[in-house]
């Protein structure tokens, strides 16, 4: 399978690029700074500031998926839904390039603000997520109504509350729009695990035009 790898370099870039290369797929990674990368893995520089410029980089492929997050190291990401807000904007343009290239499918990492905490809580509104990560949530919400608003053909992957690197067990529970707790109430997943869950879901899809999400 041929995949395109948005924002390649990050915490979730990086697992399911490596996901997908020790799968045998056909990888390109684009990224803002592909020189972090090995130079065996083919790289696109790119800002993704132009949906034209995104369909030339991703016609062929027959996936497109997305990492894409405002970096962190600038404080307005813990305070300005107007600096997250880059990310429902990427989409937009990604939904637009997918369309014009006519890729297969796009799968985007997502939040899991809009997760149902409890029948009719959704995470953002359970008290229970921190003040400083609202921003990033409100603009994942947003990067989620454009996908189900258009005509591709789409996958929203919600991490649970907490995701970290760790390790790769491959053991881990799938769901759809209800948040995934453990037996302590503890709702988390390592970066690798979640590298799985994305690539199984593009080599067996099972949830098009959908969500669903992932937790031990």
């Amino acid at each position: 399978m041929k995949v395109v790898v948005l924002a390649a370099t990050g915490q979730v870039g990086r697992p399911v690029l490596s996901e997908l290369i020790s799968r045998g797929h056909q990888v390109t990674a684009v990224a803002r700074n592909p020189d972090k990368l090995p130079k065996s893995i083919p790289t696109v520089r790119d800002d993704l500031s132009s949906a034209d410029r995104l369909a030339e980089i991703i016609a062929g492929a027959d996936a497109v998926v997305s990492a894409f997050g405002p970096a962190k190291q600038d404080e307005r990401f813990f305070s300005d839904v107007s600096y997250t807000d880059q990310l429902p904007q990427v989409i937009e343009r990604a939904i637009v390039a997918v369309r014009k290239a006519g890729s297969a499918r796009l799968v985007m990492a997502g939040g899991c603000g809009s997760l149902w905490y409890s029948p009719g809580v959704t995470v953002l509104e359970s008290g229970y997520w921190p003040e400083k990560l609202i921003p990033i949530a409100t603009s994942h919400v947003k990067a989620f109504a454009a996908l189900r608003a258009s005509d591709i053909n789409w996958t929203y992957f919600s991490p649970p509350m907490q995701i970290d690197p760790g390790v790769r067990t491959g053991k881990f529970r799938l769901g759809g729009d209800d948040l995934i707790k453990d037996d302590q109430g503890k709702s988390w997943v390592s970066f690798e695990d979640y590298a799985v869950a994305l690539v199984d879901e593009l080599e067996k899809p099972a949830h098009e035009r959908a969500r669903f999400t992932i937790g031990y």
